[in-house]
């Protein structure tokens, strides 16, 4: 019987409603669910250890001090307060390794305990950070002129960029959600680099659960309302629906985020359902007909796998991870500019037999991996980790074994001229 190791997740984003989150949750349950022996860190409304079955978990409350960097994640700075009782935890629970998932104040906290322990370290990348960094500088620079604007938003990517392998360097090895991180993270940190996938529950997510079947052609979003998931976007494509004459459809809107306002004070014809979870929001995903995914950042795009196992055909950028989950032209369209996007958009509603077609294919289209499935990927990265560190310990031994047995020369040797 394979022996699972006991792993250490340090989760920087966990209760939060995001992919990262969402993916966290998952994988803790799925470790529950397969009885695996797993401790899992996080933040939460107070600091307390309990048990919930196999799974250990040690949530550490955040301070005052600090800054948000999202609408529900915040950095802590003085989140190391936490060490000794994070090292007792972590030394108690026995782990093999430790998985950290982004630059936060938990993963910091992982890192650092990695290192004094001398453990195998994880660390996977959910987030194009520098990107974020990039397309937010953009937004709340606009009162420059734009070439300092470009200028600017370059700079904060390329620095940012280059933080960010400076932190994941320090592991043993690296996690990505798409081919293309895959191959950049290897060649920017030298480390190995393994594939870190996502599952769908198809019981959930599935175009049975549609209660819509009014004609009206829904155009859907699934996501935070932020800038960079450049939701600002949807207003173009409805202006050029406009005219082109086009006023068959509405928008379907799901989610929060500080451009909220400004897209219902922006969209004509759209509908705002706020966060929706469990049955609320497959019931949502089933009632699209369209899903328009604009954003350039997303690493992976769970909401993509949601819509497609839901039966709905999207449109997404050739940016980002998203492209690896349609199938263009088939499952929906890949979109190399924003004319390109929009055109995709008015073909899908003008002809309907071409949408019919994808729509038959999408649901069939969609990946279908469980949770559980990517949890074993994930542990086999994990016991390549931790046999390349036994490897490099004994090697470090075996030098050192080598170095102390070998013979002494003296420093100067007797010469007859000394007799």
């Amino acid at each position: 019987m394979r022996e699972w190791p006991r792993v250490a997740f340090f989760a920087d984003s966990f209760h939060s409603v995001n992919g990262v989150g969402m993916t966290s949750r998952n994988l803790v349950k799925a470790a529950g669910r397969r009885e695996f022996p797993l401790l899992s860190v996080r933040t939460g409304d107070q600091t307390r250890r309990w048990q919930d079955g196999p799974i250990d978990i040690l949530e550490l409350k955040q301070g005052p001090i600090g800054f948000a960097m999202d609408r529900d994640l915040r950095f802590d700075l003085l989140f190391m307060r936490h060490f000794r009782r994070a090292l007792k935890a972590v030394r108690e629970f026995k782990a093999d390794i430790i998985h950290i998932t982004s630059p936060g104040d938990v993963g910091i906290l992982g890192g650092c305990i990695a290192g004094i322990l001398r453990m195998p370290l994880v660390a996977s990348w959910h987030t194009n950070l520098h990107t974020f960094a990039s397309r937010r500088l953009w937004n709340v620079t606009s009162f420059l002129p734009s070439e300092a604007r470009q200028g600017l938003a370059d700079a904060a990517e390329k620095s940012s960029l280059w933080a960010c392998m400076c932190f994941y360097a320090n592991a043993g090895a690296v996690l990505a959600p798409n081919e293309e991180d895959v191959r950049m993270l290897r060649s920017e940190t030298g480390l190995p680099a393994f594939p870190m996938s996502r599952g769908i529950d198809t019981n959930l997510f599935s175009r049975t659960k549609r209660t819509l079947h009014d004609g009206t052609f829904r155009l859907g979003f699934v996501g935070r309302l932020t800038p960079e998931k450049n939701v600002r976007f949807l207003a173009q494509v409805e202006a050029a629906l406009k005219r082109d004459g086009l006023d068959n459809y509405r928008f379907l809107i799901v989610g929060d985020g500080s451009e909220r306002a400004w897209l219902e004070g922006n969209l004509l014809r759209a509908d705002f359902t706020g966060e929706l979870f469990g049955e609320d929001l497959a019931r949502a995903y089933a009632n699209m007909d369209l899903f328009l995914f604009p954003s350039e950042t997303d690493t992976f795009g769970n909401v993509v796998l949601e819509a497609l196992s839901s039966g709905t055909p999207a449109i997404v950028t050739s940016e980002g991870g998203p492209k690896f989950l349609v199938r263009d032209g088939i499952t929906g369209f890949v979109a190399h500019s924003d004319q390109d996007f929009i055109g995709k958009v008015k073909l899908l509603l003008t002809d309907h037999q071409r949408y019919l077609s994808l729509r038959e294919t999408t649901q069939s289209g969609a990946a279908t991996k469980s949770w559980e499935s990517v949890l074993d990927e994930i542990y086999d990265a994990y016991e390549s980790c931790i046999l390349s560190d036994m490897r490099r310990n004994v090697i470090k031994a075996s030098s050192r074994y080598r170095r102390d047995r070998s013979p002494q020369t003296p420093e100067s040797s007797p010469s007859l001229a000394d007799n």
